[in-house]
């Protein structure tokens, strides 16, 4: 009797066997199949048994991969919804004008990519012709992530239904004179087009997935209907490296969000040549995503091989399609029907056998052309199945040819992704190919022409009426005309009063005040509360019982503190988006949230609140995304400084990241010092985001440090606020008697300022010397400010920066001091009249309490006094021996 558990140790082995024998009969059955009728046999019927145990819904461990066929039989298609020749002749015109607008550019060294689109150009255009939903339908539309690359197909399709020209096309990544297209994808260069910046590989997949949870979590707060609207993100299967591409997929699975769908063109080949050369992408991409709980539709086979399946009386075929590599097969592509019999079918005699049943035609269809993605069939069939498929995204896995239809220079040659033009010939044999009637004449200038055939034409008319039955044009940006009104000004106020000698830090007071907010009854519901995982090391867990953690299956459980007063609650409408330990997650959150007022005409205000180290250092790029794709909201860095966060040492002490964020046009940056300056920044980000006349609200986003360091907050002097949000300030002015006395001015931002303050009294009360402090809410500003200023005394106009109007006539030296590298206040060095040095933390951070850090960094108060002696001292104005008798007084 053959032991049913095998030599090997298994799980099994922890249960109890209530039937042995029945066990043993199946073991052997097995057995004697795979005796008489070959392994292969073997495999196939336990496939097969675990198929139909899915089927009859016996709860076992689904296939990780199937085999190297299409997912959907021919057998099984769907109708057809549309007259597929007119489609074909409609995807014939923007296959030509995106290759002849790419070659045309070429003249001027612009580049652009012409083999994407070529291959995926079916996967667009079934989903342009039955699927994507427009704006002007019911709704918000579907959500579309063009791949990168691809744009010069959509470019083609706009010019094809009226909303480009041939001199729009002819500016193809010619932007400077205001009329050109953009390269890729880029909603801030051509805002009324593009909805999602895409060509940062790994970011659409990831933006996709939190997009789709997005308009899942507005429709369970109810705040607007998104039943209606399907997330499609185009990818390519070399994209799917990037670690961000698949960083979500639990999470998709996790949430049922079947209103997602990623479509991975599967051409076998990444940049430089192919992308999984000694194995098989689309097997590797299947086992992913199915172990990640999708629903996978491969549709990799084109018709022309359901000859050769039904010939497959072995499964040889299956066999060998399993089998051959990547790299493999993108040779048959290239290569003669005599090396594809040899090659492909002489691997075995059953295959031989069937090859001599096969026409040479018939091969070289199938090895050259036939794909599953470049079928309209196919690919209808395929999304269909993902409309249709409830409780899980599905991912489509087309496969196709890179560089179909441009000719054999092109298709599946290594180089292609880095070749920018085709020559007269090509375009000939390709007008040929796609049977075009553009005439030999039409190239007499040298230049391909463009092709269209007329506004009245069948094919524009077709097009346009398919896309007016699904809702208008696409993909579409449109920014709907809502401001929001004023809120309550009693949060504002409460910081403005100050603390008295309660001592509060300025995370606190930043939670404080958006707690307030989002009582109150007019724009309370729009504050979208994200936070990866660390609400608690930021005292929000005050929000947990009343705004509830957003999850779309509620609270399933009771949970461990429900006794509390701040226990932890998850409702299917909560407010907050507590993402785990994902930054990446938590700012693909904040973009889908930040441009809500696009995508779905409704303003959100999403703060994303981390540890300031971990946010700009580690995902800058998402920061370039939400900019590019004019996000609003506030970015807050708690924690902040490389001194401040007590003994946590170098890999979380940021001091740098204000010099990364000043890097980005779109952010408005803040280091505030006390509450009250939180309070005006936030108050008038709002106003400038969110409550102006919609036309006049700005698209940009706020980043602000806030530190855990509690310290009395003061009440709010008069007349600060000009000051506070243009990025500088006199926060209180020297009290040394001798009018005679040294004078100097001392600038810090943040936490710093306490320090600057215990200066100020030590260079009075031991050296004489009377130094004003000035609170630098925003170094960035100041510069940004001083720019402009540069820019227009280019054109003629006088304007002096407000840094330089704000220090005018302040007497002695200028100190800048900070809790962040010296580059960050050196910004606005060469805009200071006055002599100018800094302060900072250069260097990495350090284990230790926060006076010996700053102590080391050379920061403290005592560190600044003798910093602004030995200034004092370069001028004249104070002895030289004034500073070594202050490094030995303060034992530095």
């Amino acid at each position: 009797m053959t032991d049913p558990v095998g030599k090997l140790p298994s799980e099994l082995d922890q249960f109890p066997d209530r039937d042995a024998e029945e066990t043993a009969e199946w073991a052997a059955s097995l057995d004697a199949v795979t005796r008489h009728a070959g392994p292969h046999r073997a495999a196939y019927l336990m496939r097969r048994t675990l198929q139909h145990a899915e089927t009859a819904g016996v709860p076992l461990p689904r296939l990780l991969e199937t085999d190297y066929v299409n997912t959907i039989p021919t057998a099984a298609e769907p109708a057809f919804d549309g007259d597929e020749a007119m489609e074909a002749r409609i995807t014939a015109w923007n296959r030509w004008n995106a290759a002849a607008m790419v070659t045309r550019g070429s003249r001027f060294g612009v580049g652009g990519h012409i083999a994407t689109f070529a291959s995926a150009a079916w996967l667009y255009e079934t989903g342009f012709n039955h699927f994507f939903r427009g704006k002007e339908g019911d709704g918000s539309g579907d959500q579309l992530y063009i791949q990168g690359h691809a744009s010069p197909g959509i470019y083609a399709r706009a010019f094809l239904d009226g909303r480009l020209t041939e001199a729009h096309l002819d500016n193809f990544r010619q932007e400077a004179g205001g009329n050109g297209l953009p390269s890729y994808p880029h909603p801030r260069r051509l805002p009324w087009l593009w909805e999602f910046p895409t060509v940062s590989m790994g970011l659409g997949p990831l933006s996709a997935i939190y997009q789709a949870r997005f308009n899942r979590y507005l429709h369970n707060r109810g705040i607007k209907d998104t039943a209606n609207s399907h997330v499609w993100a185009f990818l390519g299967d070399g994209e799917m490296d990037e670690p961000e591409s698949t960083a979500a997929l639990a999470l998709a699975a996790r949430e049922r969000l079947d209103n997602l769908t990623f479509v991975i063109n599967c051409n076998l080949q990444r940049l430089d040549g192919p992308v999984r050369a000694n194995f098989k992408i689309v097997q590797e991409l299947e086992a992913q995503f199915r172990g990640a709980g999708w629903n996978v539709v491969k549709s990799l086979w084109g018709s022309a091989w359901d000859e050769l399946f039904q010939l497959d009386v072995t499964g040889a075929l299956v066999r060998r399609l399993r089998e051959v590599p990547d790299a493999q097969f993108q040779t048959y592509a290239t290569r003669d029907v005599a090396y594809i019999r040899e090659h492909f079918f002489g691997a075995e005699p059953a295959l031989v056998e069937l090859s001599k049943l096969v026409s040479d035609a018939k091969v070289a269809e199938c090895f050259f052309t036939s794909r599953g993605g470049h079928e309209a069939r196919k690919v209808y069939a395929a999304y269909r199945a993902a409309v249709e498929h409830k409780g899980a995204p599905t991912v489509i896995l087309a496969q196709t040819v890179k560089g179909y239809t441009l000719g054999k220079g092109f298709e599946s040659k290594n180089a292609n992704h880095q070749m920018k033009k085709l020559t007269t010939d090509e375009f000939k044999s390709m007008r040929d190919l796609l049977g075009l009637p553009i005439a030999d004449s039409a190239f007499a200038d040298g230049l391909v022409p463009y092709g269209h055939p007329g506004a009245g034409s069948p094919e524009v008319r077709y097009l346009n009426e398919r896309r007016a039955a699904l809702g208008g044009p696409a993909p579409a940006r449109r920014v709907h005309a809502v401001a929001l009104p004023e809120p309550d000004a009693r949060g504002f106020k409460a910081l403005e009063k100050g603390s008295g000698k309660q001592e509060m830090a300025t995370t606190m007071a930043f939670v404080r005040l958006v707690k307030d907010l989002m009582r109150d009854k007019e724009t309370g519901k729009r504050w979208v509360p994200i936070v990866p995982d660390e609400a608690r090391t930021f005292g929000m867990e005050s929000l947990f019982p009343s705004a509830g953690i957003y999850s779309p299956l509620g609270q399933t459980y009771e949970p461990v503190d429900r006794d509390q007063l701040m226990y932890y609650k998850e409702a299917k409408d909560g407010q907050i988006l507590n993402e785990g330990i994902t930054e990446a997650g938590a700012m693909a959150d904040f973009i889908a949230a930040s441009t809500s007022y696009a995508t779905h005409g409704e303003p959100m205000i999403p703060f994303y609140i981390f540890y300031s180290m971990f946010g700009w250092q580690r995902t800058a790029d998402q920061m370039w995304q939400l900019a590019d794709q004019l996000g609003k909201g506030f970015i807050v860095g708690a924690t902040a400084g490389r001194t401040t966060l007590t003994g946590e040492g170098l890999q979380h002490a940021d001091g740098h990241s204000h010099l990364i964020a000043s890097t980005n046009p779109a952010s408005l940056n803040y280091d505030p010092a006390f509450a009250y300056e939180i309070a005006v920044i936030v108050k008038d980000g709002l106003r400038r985001m969110y409550g102006q006349a919609p036309e006049d609200n700005e698209n940009v986003f706020y980043y602000l440090t806030v530190y855990n360091e509690p310290k009395p907050q003061p009440a709010m002097p008069e007349g600060v606020e000009e000051g506070i949000v243009r990025g500088l300030y006199r926060f209180k002015e020297s009290a040394a008697a001798s009018a005679d006395a040294p004078r100097l001015q001392l600038l810090a931002s943040g936490t710093a300022i306490h320090w600057a303050l215990e200066a100020q009294e030590l260079l009075s009360a031991d050296w004489g010397v009377a130094a004003d402090v000035w609170s630098a809410t925003s170094w960035s500003e100041l510069r940004r400010d001083a720019l402009e200023a540069d820019e227009a005394l280019l054109r003629g106009e006088q304007r002096t920066p407000y840094v330089t109007q704000a220090l005018e006539g302040a007497p002695g030296p200028v100190l800048a001091v900070s809790d962040w590298m010296r580059q960050v206040p050196d910004q606005i060095s060469q805009w200071v009249e006055q002599d100018y040095s800094s302060l900072g933390t250069d260097g990495f951070g350090l284990s230790d309490t926060r006076q010996a850090a700053r102590r080391h960094f050379g920061v403290d108060a005592q560190s600044i006094t003798v910093a602004a002696l030995a200034q004092l001292a370069r001028r004249g104005e104070v002895p030289a021996s004034a500073v070594k008798e202050a490094r030995e007084r303060y034992g530095l």
